[in-house]
């Protein structure tokens, strides 16, 4: 450790990003088992980094309520704080400003606690503590537990800067123990399934139930473990202040989930304030947010408020956060450290309490190493990450989107379909769908204004044509729907061998009366050509 008041020789802002780097993705990615072990780990790098000799973690006790200590290391040669000990016997005064006030214990030397604190300065000078520097873990208005440094050698100060980087720590271990809790409570939830086997129905009830009985969350369609799993992490944050982070593919829904996290908040009575990131132009997005002053740049005529004081006391839903430029990060990096900011062209500060929740589709910790994203800023919204599942990982859910959707778009379009043949279901089923949910919406919506009757009728997938090809391609466009009509009507006669009546026939695919069907035929000069190889003897019809 270097003098007085400094960090040790690992702890320049580098080592710092480094190691709170490493600490994040265990902490965040480790399973149940092995949380106690990751938070040891995580200790023992910060009272190297800080050049201090101890450091404890404690939490709050479910039992009681108490803080009890459950993780301390020390450096060679000193005694750890005793695991289990409640905090409140040991460290009273401390103890009072962690769970009644939650703000930070500093003390650079004994002689600066108060006189209420008497009793714990003898307790500190008998133990050989010169030190400290304690830290409370809050969500939302939740205590979850806190967690101190101390020296043992030497006096120190507690820089600033370095108190500033502790409440980023704190926040990191408040992600973790939330994922711990919500962790728990599944796996509590899974063991009861498998004990409720015999009784399935029962058990579906109780999922059913459990997951989807909240409001806010009945637009999200779909009952597979994966996306179950999605809904639990959401219900667990959206009580809680705490920032999220939304990933996944282009199309996986991530604006439903935001929209369903904020209505289930305590700040669902007011409007969520939405902002895509990546349909600004870079110059704009400044101004977008933040608002700017009459006059601050050409065209500025008047004075505009920015998103996030439309958002106060509301949540901000920042899609595509990654399309923020590198140069605007660091001022949002403020305001969602500190809740102040100021307009483009002002000189005032504005205070705002605003919610966070932001989402991308590309990997932001992959960003944050190269150097193109903040990892600050990446940590700091990262708090509480929630993964979307593509929707080829999650095909059990496709038949009910389908009918979902069917009925949803059916309505718009005024056309009701009432049945999806199997083999269609088993097309959209076993199709990829790289752009998700929004391309089966997509689809689906093309299909339902192609089918002529009843039944579903789907052309070819992907990029082989039909569809999805009517659907990137803009010279698609150009053709006639009478055109499009032809065609449709012509694969369906090829399909079935231009059997045009009875079962199997044309007419049954089509949900249309035979006899409709050879008008239609005839109007769009649709006829068999010699040509045509066919299954059998003559032309069945």
């Amino acid at each position: 450790m270097g003098e007085t008041g400094q960090m040790g020789p690992s702890s320049g802002e580098d080592g710092f990003e480094g190691s709170l780097a490493a600490i994040a993705t265990r902490l965040l990615g480790s399973p149940l088992e092995s949380f106690d072990a990751c938070i040891t780990d995580a200790l023992s790098r910060l009272i190297d980094l800080l050049g201090v000799e101890r450091s404890t973690f404690a939490l709050v006790d479910p039992a009681d309520g108490i803080l009890r200590s459950i993780v301390a290391v020390a450096a060679p040669g000193v005694t750890p704080f005793p695991i289990g000990a409640p905090l409140h016997e040991t460290r009273p005064w401390a103890y009072k400003q962690l769970t009644e006030k939650r703000v930070p214990v500093v003390v650079a030397r004994l002689s600066d606690l108060p006189p209420e604190a008497a009793i714990e300065a003898q307790l500190w000078q008998a133990s050989g503590l010169k030190s400290t520097a304690a830290f409370p873990i809050v969500a939302g208005d939740r205590l979850l537990g806190g967690f101190s440094f101390g020296t043992t050698l030497v006096e120190r100060t507690w820089p600033r800067p370095l108190l500033e980087r502790m409440g980023l720590v704190a926040e990191i271990f408040a992600g973790a123990l939330l994922r711990r809790e919500q962790e728990s409570k599944l796996r509590e939830q899974l063991a009861e399934v498998e004990t409720l086997r015999g009784r399935l129905q029962l058990e579906n009830d109780y999922l059913r139930e459990r997951t989807f009985s909240a409001a806010g969350f009945e637009d999200i369609v779909g009952e597979s473990p994966t996306l179950r799993r999605v809904l639990f992490q959401a219900e667990q944050v959206a009580t809680t202040d705490a920032t999220v982070l939304i990933s996944g593919e282009t199309g996986t829904g991530k604006e439903l989930l935001a929209r369903a996290i904020h209505a289930k908040s305590h700040r669902g009575a007011r409007t969520l304030i939405t902002v895509n990131c990546a349909a600004l132009a870079p110059t704009l997005i400044e101004s977008e947010l933040f608002g700017h002053e009459k006059g601050a740049f050409t065209g500025a005529a008047s004075r505009k408020i920015g998103r996030f004081e439309l958002a106060d006391r509301s949540t901000l839903f920042l899609d595509e956060v990654g399309e923020i430029p590198l140069s605007l990060q660091a001022k949002l990096l403020r305001v969602l450290q500190e809740g102040e900011f100021e307009r483009v062209g002002g000189s005032a500060t504005h205070k705002v309490d605003v919610r966070v929740i932001a989402a991308s589709n590309r990997d932001l910790s992959a960003a944050a190493r190269e150097g193109t994203f903040r990892p600050d800023l990446y940590y700091r919204l990262r708090v509480f990450p929630v993964e979307i599942p593509p929707l080829r990982t999650r095909r059990d859910d496709i038949p009910l989107l389908v009918w979902y959707f069917l009925g949803q778009l059916g309505a718009g379009l005024g056309k009701k379909i009432e049945r999806v043949p199997t083999s269609t279901m088993d097309r959209l089923a076993a199709y990829d769908w790289p752009g998700n949910v929004r391309e089966l919406r997509n689809v689906l919506e093309r299909a339902i204004i192609l089918s002529p009757g009843s039944a579903l009728l789907l052309e070819e997938l992907g990029e082989g044509g039909g569809i999805a090809a009517a659907a990137s391609d803009p010279r698609a466009g150009a053709r006639t729907l009478a055109d499009v009509e032809r065609d449709h009507i012509i694969r369906v006669l090829e399909s079935c061998d231009w059997r045009v009546r009875g079962p199997g026939s044309a007419a049954k695919l089509l949900g249309l009366n035979a006899s409709t069907l050879y008008s239609r035929m005839k109007k769009l000069g649709i006829r068999r050509s010699a040509s045509t190889p066919s299954r059998t003897t003559k032309l069945r019809g």
